[in-house]
């Protein structure tokens, strides 16, 4: 679980804002008491009275890790520092001198029922020793619970690959801010529960994890035109195109409209269907006043009709979602066509697709910052979805159910969009409302579910952000 709306900072960022309250006139040992005091206070309540090792590393993380002990031998509870080497001069030195219990050496540390891991923080940008390692991992796999500091020892901070981090942390407390380590892959299942202290730190960061959204009850003079018209664009697997429309429905659009070359099917009575024959009709349909979003690519197809669908959708000046088979027709095209369109354009890509659409280096952060230079929205899914629009603005949801990794939950994630754009968002705001409902819905349903069942949940997700 993540803390909904918090900042998120790279390592380099942290530190600039650490430098910045350093040159307020805080120094690093009030900072530092500041951290291990925070971390002590979830140490306590987790521990239950249970004995406790600390883990200490020799730098600043380390130097959190004895105010930690110190505070948790302030509160009577049996406490043994493991130090893994010498404390840095400076303020860990100075936290380690007012360390007055017992200490050992890493290699040398007891098994106990809760490890606090204060080896390593921000700073690794290379793997674990392989013996501090093993240690570690064996400490953490010994322990009822463990709690880790800032980060679990062994993450790349900003990437969020694992650097030889166990497995088996329960709680990090991030400091701060969240890193990115704490929201993209591997810190997905090596984080645990992670909490978020405040110590003194004021951060401006455009990067935010997602929060419920804020939605709005129609007022006596809402009518369905207001409330926003979606138009889902159907193709050769028409249950797509029924599934995203249904979706749009589910979660707050006033007027759906399903349009393709035969949009007969079962669906609800209140979805409005519109036959559309070739290109040429698709142009002249989505060129109407009141279409507010265009959902185009779920279940489209990837033939000649589809590729002028896609030209036809693309030419029009209106809100354009582009997933699923739209996405596979742009192929490596994507930056540019999405460049040379004037109309504002969310694309909502899974790893596969986005790999094939887009180069670039980095984290997922990154990558998706990179895409979004393009011009689009990007909504970059996966158990770790990170969202980036052309502003510089990103928003990550980690942890959703994984039972959305089944057929038709994409389709209903681009209905979703399309309905938040129809009733008046822009940028990163309704793809975050849209895939904080995606997610809300999926921990509705439950385990084992299948997309119809995803539809159904959404009424009562919305509900939740009235």
């Amino acid at each position: 679980m993540i803390p909904p709306g918090a900042p998120i900072l790279t390592a380099d960022a942290m530190r600039t804002a650490e430098e910045a309250v350093f040159a307020r006139g805080v120094s690093q040992d009030e900072l530092m008491e500041r951290a291990g005091a925070a971390v002590a206070r979830e140490a306590v309540r987790f521990a239950m009275g249970r004995s406790v090792l600390v883990l200490a590393g020799p730098g600043n993380n380390g130097g959190d890790a004895y105010v930690v002990a110190r505070h948790l031998r302030e509160a009577g509870l049996d406490v043994l520092v493991a130090a893994s080497g010498a404390p840095k001069q400076g303020a860990a030195e100075r936290m380690h001198a007012r360390w007055k219990g017992p200490t050992t050496s890493l290699y040398g540390a007891p098994v106990r029922p809760v490890v606090i891991d204060g080896l390593f923080g921000i700073g690794v940008t290379r793997s674990l020793e392989r013996s501090i390692a093993a240690v570690l991992s064996e400490l953490v796999r010994g322990a009822e619970f463990t709690l880790a500091i800032d980060l679990p020892s062994g993450m790349d901070t900003d990437s969020g690959d694992e650097l030889g981090a166990p497995r088996g942390v329960n709680a990090t407390v991030a400091l701060g801010a969240l890193k990115p380590a704490h929201v993209l892959g591997d810190g997905l299942s090596r984080c645990g529960h992670v909490l978020l202290a405040d110590i003194g730190i004021p951060v401006e960061s455009a990067w935010r994890s997602v929060a419920r959204p804020q939605m709005e009850t129609p007022g006596p003079r809402t009518h369905k035109y207001s409330r926003g018209l979606v138009a889902v664009v159907e193709g050769a697997m028409p249950g797509a195109g029924r599934l995203a429309a249904r979706a749009a429905m589910a979660s707050g659009a006033g007027y759906v409209m399903l349009a393709g070359p035969d949009p007969a099917g079962p669906a609800p009575d209140a979805l409005v269907r519109r036959t559309i024959d070739d290109a040429d009709d698709l142009a002249d349909f989505l060129a109407g006043d009141r279409i507010d979003a265009v959902v185009l690519g779920p279940g489209l197809g990837r033939d000649r009709r589809a590729e002028a669908f896609l030209r036809a959708g693309l030419a029009v000046d209106k809100p354009l979602v582009l997933d699923g088979d739209a996405l596979s027709l742009l192929g490596t095209s994507a930056a540019a066509t999405l460049a040379a369109r004037e109309a504002p354009v969310w694309i909502t890509p899974h790893g596969g697709e986005f790999d094939r659409m887009f180069a670039g280096t980095g984290s997922k952060i990154d990558r998706t910052l990179q895409a979004a230079a393009s011009g689009a929205t990007v909504v970059h899914k996966g158990g770790d979805t990170v969202i980036a629009g052309p502003d510089g603005r990103v928003r990550v949801l980690a942890g959703a159910s994984p039972w959305l990794s089944t057929a038709g939950t994409g389709d209903v994630l681009a209905g979703l969009l399309g309905a938040q754009i129809g009733q008046g968002g822009s940028g990163v705001d309704p793809a975050a409302a849209a895939v904080w409902l995606h997610g809300r819905a999926a921990q509705l349903a439950g385990p084992a579910f299948f997309a119809d069942q995803l539809v159904a949940q959404l009424p009562e997700a919305c509900s939740e952000c009235l």
